[in-house]
């Protein structure tokens, strides 16, 4: 298969004509290699249009969803970034091309080491992986300029939400009545406005950002 061709066949398809315009973000996703942060069998589907699980808890989004939701962050030069949950890497790496720096958090700590082994291999030296509960994010090295959740959550991320510098945003896809929407949080102060901005394709959600289960009686 050839890799080169299939990626820029997905941003052709998957990314351009989903109203992804951002020059930067296309170009570093015909650059990253998307089939390396999948395990070897799965290497085949990198680029196929839908979401693929490839471990516990962990699956990468379409390209058309993360574009979208990447977008929505408008990544930019000079920004420090918390990538919320690294899985295998490739969100950190795409965000990587961005951004001054992008530190990622992952609780498996075996995904936590295969992130970082990727991101050693495509010589990313403004990108580390942290081994820790997602949901708690890595306070001691922000606050942050953005904060990317690159998954479906359920409940609001306080604990994260608390990490943004003033004006800060954290992007991530909200879960609610069975639609999932990209959705964008902007800090002012000690105030959070959350506005939509697109609906995805994704149903799983991460795990740690359940909601709590409520009884019915």
């Amino acid at each position: 298969m050839n890799f080169n061709e299939a990626r820029r066949r997905m941003v052709d398809s998957q990314v351009r004509t989903n109203d992804v315009t951002d020059i930067r973000l296309q170009t570093a996703m015909e650059t990253i290699p998307r089939e390396i942060f999948l395990p070897v069998a799965l290497r085949d589907q990198a680029y196929v249009e839908r979401e693929i699980a490839y471990a516990p808890g962990r699956t990468l989004l379409t390209a058309r969803d993360f574009s979208k939701l990447a977008a929505i962050a408008e990544p930019k030069a000079g920004d420090l970034v918390l990538n919320a949950v690294a899985g295998s890497g490739y969100s950190t790496a795409i965000l990587a091309q961005l951004v001054d720096m992008v530190v990622a958090v992952e609780s498996d700590e075996e995904l936590s080491a295969t992130a970082q082994e990727n991101i050693n291999a495509l010589d990313l030296s403004n990108a580390a992986v942290l081994a820790g509960p997602c949901d708690a994010g890595a306070a001691e090295q922000g606050p942050f300029d953005l904060i990317f959740v690159g998954g479906a959550i359920e409940k609001r991320p306080d604990a994260l939400l608390s990490q943004l510098k003033d004006g800060g945003r954290l992007v991530t896809i909200l879960r609610k009545a069975g639609v999932s929407r990209g959705v964008i949080y902007r800090r002012n102060g000690e105030a959070f406005a959350c506005t939509e901005k697109f609906e995805a394709a994704t149903q799983a959600i991460l795990p740690g950002f359940e909601a709590a289960k409520s009884f019915v009686f």
